[in-house]
């Protein structure tokens, strides 16, 4: 084998190496892993990716000719790739949380939506708000962030480490602080929607006749939207914040 033939060959595999924890965090990334876009063009974001960011991640080219050794390199690459996906779309489930509960809270919850961001049953208020938070990591420019934060990534996990504990540990951190993130988000309509309902109960106590139903739901949805229209930008930043603080550290 002369010494391009060897050159080419260590300089792909050095290649495929970055492609594998790339190409695996952008399968799930918000942003670039949503189902709207064309698997195709997911793979061919995922290459070309790879390809301009090869030259600054100080991999190199890379000569390994065990097969046992390339499959627990990929395999490491992959995991930690899936990882960094993972945990970037738990922390966008929040917004499905809360947007659920806002519709459950407003009697909207039967107005289903097309699946957006790859979750199942989303309603039409839980749509909106992923539609937006995905506009909006463009429109912030925070999807540099998201690419930056995979180059540093090989700062935090070098090539072929796989700390299996850490792993585990911060993604049942993501998971605790993305229940939080939709609690947070949806609380102002738990107390609106509490408020609504026992001023009905009150009003039909004392007026029989009421009813109740036909008077309260348009109040409920009416509100319901009065106030997503006042707390739609606190209700985004509550998510973006969070989701470049961890880009940024990968830590909780």
């Amino acid at each position: 084998m002369s010494w391009l033939e060897a050159f080419a060959t260590s300089t792909i595999l050095g290649f495929f190496v970055v492609f594998a924890r790339l190409g695996s965090a952008l399968i799930f990334m918000p942003g670039f892993g949503e189902t709207a876009i064309p698997v195709r063009e997911r793979l061919l974001i995922a290459l070309v990716l790879a390809a301009s960011l090869y030259p600054v991640m100080g991999i190199g080219p890379m000569e390994e000719g065990r097969p046992m050794a390339l499959a627990l390199l990929f395999g490491a690459e992959v995991t930690v790739g899936l990882w960094i996906g993972l945990v970037a779309r738990t922390l966008l489930s929040a917004l499905q949380f809360a947007g659920y509960q806002i519709a459950l809270m407003s009697g909207l919850a039967n107005a289903l939506a097309p699946n957006v961001g790859a979750f199942q049953g989303a309603t039409s208020l839980a749509a909106m708000l992923l539609m937006g938070a995905v506009a909006l990591i463009f429109i912030t420019d925070l999807h540099h962030l998201i690419i930056g934060s995979l180059v540093m990534s090989y700062e935090v996990f070098a090539v072929g480490q796989l700390p299996i504990a850490g792993l585990a540990d911060q993604f049942a951190r993501a998971a605790q602080l993305s229940l939080y993130i939709g609690l947070s988000i949806a609380a102002p309509f738990f107390v609106a929607g509490v408020v609504l309902n026992i001023g009905m109960g009150l009003a039909n106590r004392m007026m029989a006749t009421l009813p109740v139903f036909f008077v309260a739901q348009p109040l409920l949805i009416a509100a319901a939207l009065g106030l997503m229209v006042l707390a739609i930008p606190a209700m985004m930043m509550g998510f973006l914040q969070p989701f470049s603080d961890w880009l940024t550290t990968f830590g909780f």
